[in-house]
């Protein structure tokens, strides 16, 4: 940004300023609207934060009108979130009823919401800290579309995060700064609103200096902005040295304290401090009670000129971190006071604000109100014209063919075992969606069967770096080159950074225009550890497919620690995601070209596969007759007579003891079925469906549950087995009526080879027959 001449400067200041008031007034009007003027049906308080966003109106006036390019993005602190309906507001993007239903139904959210806002959001922030750290990962990705020639360097925006301090408690921002540095992290900004309360307590006073330390190791600038103009001026007056040297000593508590209570206590703690220095006495003299507390508390963070110089001095690629000094609640009567993050102005106080900026009653949501014709006029001209006014309307990106995906050949084979098998095909393959793929991994690449995948398609790193094993012709399976066109990222472990990058990688589409098929892996017990970003992603409405593997009790010598028990209903109960386990490597294959299909489907979503190590024999098909139904969820292996008493129904790895007991059982239960349930969650999914229908208007219809069990007699028995949690299939006796004796784990495991397991655990088919027994003759 080029600094224009003193007068336009001045000009430009003025104008923020009045931004920031507008900012500041609309979203306060927006919360108190919702808890003071609304009507309440329920009688509970509706929220908002206003003290949090008046501690960043003049960061995000300064940032959006002036700062920001088209091409930018920003992650917004989630507390702030009312600021950037403010800002949407003014520019003509947000509705009046929206505002007006804020934290309603249908209307403005709490937090800023890719898929439930209807205004443009970058990132979606109501889980603290992470949409700090998918900047981080946005920007990788962004580097990762320079190299493959996807997007223009010239249109390289800046990946931004406006955070609280608060959110440097949160460990994902630390596990993320060392990712960035190993990937060479740049165009990314993160401004800190520093006002040194979080919701329970102010911060700790030591802190600040170690954030320079932490940062600035990690390749980032540090840019400090604690005093605004007014103080600087301050301060080269005589006793203005010693004004500064109080203020750097005063702990964070007090700061807030005196704030709160105003210019009269600022003056009786300075006198009674630094009275015995005549020139700061006089200094402090020469303001009258109002213009020391507004001196006192004229922190970087508040001041315009402040703000636009440090954003005017960051203009090259390098990560920066904005230590913004403010104070919470700032020019509100709400400002410093420790129960202020959840507090807000109360009729009395509101009604003095909305007079002291000459709003008239009934004009509390004019843009413009309480302002002359003039200024009005020149404000909405100077918004109108910022380079925020053309930012760019996130495209459509029309999705690309799939290819039906061969199924690999072998008498015997494990599902991860063909995944891997089918990313190979694909790399040595000509297919365009080769090239869309990005695989990822948390240093876990080799053992899920990546590591075929990346030998052809290589380690993605912006500059060239030879592999030295290679080149002492050492033999290792790994050729692992890493170059510019690389496809595969290389993670550490840290399951956060995994599922943020995934996040970033399966934003691609909306955020830069070029569709990408992330694909990650990672131990299936181990998605736990990184829930709370796997979570963020869905509601992101970003798109991947997530490989969990090797999973369950197949784990087997690894112990208790690494086999997953609840997996299952992870997937299940994750909104966005859908879950399929295959048994055999060609239903692998299918729900992989079904995965990538619904990653570009516009009421699409991601998806998961729950994998296995363990190699199985694999069945003879007569015709591909299965594969619609396993799509739906499931698939009869061994079809029942009509009207049969019983089946025994199973979902992955342990496909082999069910087809054990079912021949076992079949000659003493005619007709028995044996139904493969390749995905509980689409099968749960369209029965709650089915019985939604019942009260959403609706007409009902059968459901892919109800059409498969049809074909058993009412009341029949079901035995369920899979390796993992029983939950995830016991629910189907409640779709029909049938009697149902769930297998599954429930406990941790211990370490055992797979017999021994599956005996202890009661997953073999000795269990199977036993459970079909006490099923059907009592014992």
């Amino acid at each position: 940004m080029d600094l224009v001449n003193s007068r336009s400067r001045q000009d430009l200041v003025s104008a923020l300023e009045h931004l920031e008031t507008r900012l500041l007034w609309l979203s306060s009007w927006m919360i108190h609207n919702a808890n003071h003027i609304r009507p309440k049906r329920d009688g509970l308080k509706v929220g908002g934060h206003q003290a949090s966003c008046a501690s960043m109106t003049a960061i995000m006036a300064a940032l959006y009108f002036y700062g920001l390019r088209p091409q930018d993005k920003v992650a917004v602190k989630p507390h702030a979130g009312p600021l950037l309906h403010a800002i949407h507001y003014l520019l003509g993007n947000q509705t009046l009823d929206h505002m007006q239903r804020f934290r309603g139904l249908g209307g403005v959210q709490s937090y800023p919401s890719r898929t439930k806002d209807t205004i443009p959001v970058d990132f979606s922030t109501g889980s603290v800290g992470l949409g700090v750290a998918v900047t981080a990962f946005s920007s990788l990705v962004q580097d990762y579309l320079i190299a493959h020639g996807r997007v223009r360097e010239e249109d390289a925006g800046r990946m931004i995060a406006l955070m609280g301090d608060a959110e440097l408690d949160e460990g994902n921002i630390y596990e993320c700064l060392i990712e960035g540095y190993k990937h060479d992290l740049r165009n990314c900004w993160w401004v800190v609103d520093y006002n040194r309360q979080s919701l329970d307590a102010t911060t700790a006073d030591r802190m600040f200096r170690r954030f320079d330390d932490i940062f600035e190791t990690c390749g980032w600038r540090v840019v400090t902005l604690k005093y605004g103009k007014r103080q600087r001026e301050a301060f080269k007056r005589p006793g203005g040295k010693t004004l500064e040297a109080w203020i750097d000593n005063c702990p964070n508590a007090e700061f807030a304290v005196l704030t709160y209570q105003g210019g009269a206590a600022w003056r009786a703690r300075l006198l009674a401090d630094i009275g015995d220095d005549r020139a700061a006495v006089e200094l402090i003299d020469s303001f009258d009670d109002e213009g020391l507390a507004r001196l006192m508390t004229n922190l970087g963070g508040h001041c315009i000129e402040t703000l636009i110089d440090a954003f005017d001095a960051a203009q090259d690629d390098k990560p920066t971190l904005f230590i913004a000094y403010t104070v919470k609640g700032h020019s509100l009567p709400l400002a410093g006071h420790k129960d202020n993050h959840s507090g807000m102005m109360n009729p009395a106080q509101m009604d003095q604000f909305r007079t002291g900026l000459r709003i008239a009653e009934g004009e509390e949501w004019t843009p413009w109100g309480g302002l002359t014709d003039n200024i009005a006029a020149d404000l909405k001209a100077f918004v109108e014209t910022s380079p925020i006014a053309r930012g760019r309307v996130e495209p459509h990106v029309p999705a690309g063919a799939i290819p039906r995906l061969p199924a690999p050949a072998g008498a015997e084979q494990s599902t991860q075992a063909a995944f891997g098998r089918i990313l190979l095909d694909l790399a040595k393959s000509g297919e365009e969606l080769a090239d869309r793929i990005v695989t990822t991994a948390p240093d876990v690449t080799q053992t899920t069967n990546l590591g075929a995948f990346v030998n052809q398609r290589g380690l993605f790193r912006r500059s060239e770096l030879a592999d030295v094993f290679q080149a002492a012709s050492i033999p290792s399976t790994q050729k692992w080159s890493q170059h510019a066109a690389g496809q595969h990222i290389e993670l550490g472990i840290a399951e956060n950074n995994f599922f943020l990058l995934l996040t970033s990688l399966g934003l691609a589409a909306p955020h830069f225009g070029t569709r990408l098929l992330p694909v990650g892996t990672v131990y299936d017990p181990f998605i736990a550890r990184g829930l709370d970003a796997l979570n963020y992603g869905c509601y992101s409405d970003a798109r991947f497919l997530l490989v969990g593997t090797p999973s369950g009790l197949t784990l087997a010598a690894e112990g208790g620690a690494h086999q997953s028990i609840n997996t299952p209903l992870i997937g299940m109960g994750q909104p966005n995601l859908t879950y399929f386990e295959p048994a055999y490597a060609d239903e692998v294959a299918a729900m992989m070209r079904w995965a990538f299909e619904h990653m570009q489907s516009p009421n699409g979503g991601s998806a998961y596969l729950r994998l296995t190590t363990r190699s199985i024999p694999q069945v003879e098909r007569a015709d591909d007759a299965w594969e619609a139904d396993a799509l739906k969820g499931g698939y009869w292996l061994r079809k029942p007579t009509q009207g049969a008493e019983a089946a025994i129904v199973f979902t992955g790895a342990v496909a082999p003891e069910a087809l054990l007991a079912w021949e076992q059982l079949a000659d003493d239960l005619p007709g028995l079925g044996l139904l493969n349930v390749t995905s509980p969650d689409l099968l749960h999914r369209g029965w709650s469906a089915q019985r939604a229908a019942r009260w959403n208007g609706s007409e009902p219809m059968p459901c892919h549950a109800q059409m498969l069990l049809s074909h058993l007699a009412p009341g029949a028995g079901l035995v369920t087995v899979l390796d993992g949690s029983p939950g995830a299939l016991s629910w189907l006796g409640g779709v029909a009526g049938m009697r149902v004796s769930p297998l599954g784990t429930d406990r941790f495991g211990q370490t055992g080879d797979l017999p021994d397991l599956h005996r202890a655990y009661r997953l073999d088919s000795e269990a199977i027959i036993d459970a079909a027994a006490e099923l059907f003759l009592g014992h």
